[in-house]
């Protein structure tokens, strides 16, 4: 006996809505497939150079996404640079992004092929899982050499004949995992890779970039773990700065380190934005005839009030919450030590505007703004860009100038509903699993 099924109005409606969903949704994954691939260019060619801490920190103030999910899209992006064969996958909807951003935490140009192979035929759910697994078994490889590690570790630190420091380093895996991040962590704070104005024509090469994040580093944590107490007085670094020279850099004077090497008057100046002072007075041959107290150039109560009122640094784009307080107009030059005439600012930014050409000032109505060297002005929020009327047809019209052609079932895995054997997957993908290396 034949048995017809029809299928209820709302049920038709509803299976065309949840194509149009599906359809959708992989023209989306089309897209960005596309936004990545823009983001790793855009953050090769260092486009966030312009005063931004990072391809991340642009990436919030320019598009809107948070920090987090932005510090996701350039990591993938970077990643997929390496993982040709999920990227063309990726770039035609067969992947999700949310696929792509978990494979490329494991993924390797040697197990890329596997993993995609496995990623196809599982839902989202699945990859995370094998994942989780995938990086188990590495650390389990690890943990096999961290006795031999761990006693090969050493620090060695000595001076050069031409007064340079040299450090090296023999460190296990996590120290160094820590610093690594440290010293990129501070790279972002203190540098882009294409810097503005540069005196020499150049940005910084990397190693000059990781001695400086280096610097920062042990200042940081002298400021705040080490030695908080009175006793961190021993590890001040000392300024010498002639009055002329702190009020006008090009004024002759003395700007110098307490052990002798110059300094240009412009650090000297955003040194003494947020510093100890003492005041000396000489006489013509250069003896001193008075030791004023020792004085904080931003008194602690005016400090609460400016960390409750800026939140962080308050550069466009930024909000680092570890800061500075700059002087708007500088103290030297008879600008007042009030709130109205102070900012926090995080060390990078603080540097851009004494040592780069940055500028800030505030206006009337007591916002900030900020001005590149150029003179173009950088806002809080940029102008969102003009958005189709149907953005659906935009995507769609992107996949097919990209001859990617999709359907209801483009981001439907090919798994056919048997239980993932976690053990077994693992077991025959990973390269390292069963005590292999």
């Amino acid at each position: 006996m034949l048995v017809e099924t029809t299928l209820h109005p709302q049920h038709e409606q509803a299976e065309r809505v949840g194509d149009e969903i599906a359809i959708l949704a992989a023209h989306i994954e089309v897209a960005t497939a596309r936004l990545l691939e823009l983001v790793r260019e855009f953050d090769s060619l260092a486009g966030w150079g312009n005063g931004f801490a990072s391809c991340a920190h642009w990436l919030n103030w320019r598009v809107g996404i948070s920090l987090h999910a932005a510090r996701e899209q350039v990591r993938t992006a970077r990643a997929l640079a390496h993982l040709p064969l999920i990227a063309q996958a990726f770039a035609r909807a067969a992947l999700s992004y949310s696929k792509v951003r978990a494979l490329t935490r494991v993924a390797t140009p040697e197990t890329e092929e596997r993993l995609l192979t496995f990623a196809t035929h599982g839902t989202a759910a699945h990859v995370e899982q094998i994942v989780s697994a995938w990086r188990q078994v590495d650390r389990a490889a690890e943990t096999r050499l961290t006795v031999q590690r761990q006693k090969s570790r050493a620090v060695h630190l000595y001076q050069d004949d031409d007064g340079m420091v040299v450090l090296r380093a023999r460190l296990t895996p996590e120290v160094g995992a820590v610093l690594r991040q440290a010293l990129d962590a501070a790279r972002d704070r203190l540098y882009a890779n294409a810097r503005v104005n540069d005196p020499e024509g150049d940005p910084p090469s990397l190693a000059q970039q990781q001695a400086d994040a280096l610097g920062l580093i042990a200042e940081a944590a002298l400021q705040h773990d080490l030695d908080p107490g009175a006793s961190g007085a021993r590890y001040q670094v000392v300024v010498h700065v002639d009055a002329m020279v702190l009020a006008d850099p090009d004024q002759p004077g003395q700007s110098v380190l307490d052990d002798g090497p110059h300094v240009p008057a412009g650090t000297s100046q955003r040194l003494a934005c947020d510093a100890s002072r003492i005041v000396m007075r000489h006489d013509a041959d250069g003896r001193i005839t008075e030791v004023g107290v020792r004085t904080r150039t931003i008194p602690a109560s005016l400090r609460r009030a400016l960390q409750r009122r800026d939140h962080g640094c308050r550069f466009p784009g930024c909000g680092l919450r570890y800061t500075q307080g700059h002087h708007i107009r500088h103290w030297a030059q008879g600008g007042p030590t009030k709130l109205s005439n102070l900012v926090l600012l995080c060390r990078r930014h603080h540097r851009s505007v004494h040592e780069e050409g940055f500028q800030v000032e505030r206006l009337d109505d007591g916002e900030l703004q900020f001005r590149r060297p150029n003179g173009w002005l950088i806002p809080d929020a940029p102008e969102p860009p003009t958005v189709p009327a149907d953005a659906g047809d935009f995507v769609r019209r992107e996949s097919a100038a990209a001859g990617v052609h999709v359907d209801a079932h483009t981001l439907r895995p090919d798994w056919d509903g048997t239980r993932l054997n976690l053990g077994y997957a693992i077991d025959v993908m990973h390269p390292r699993a069963n005590g292999g290396h």
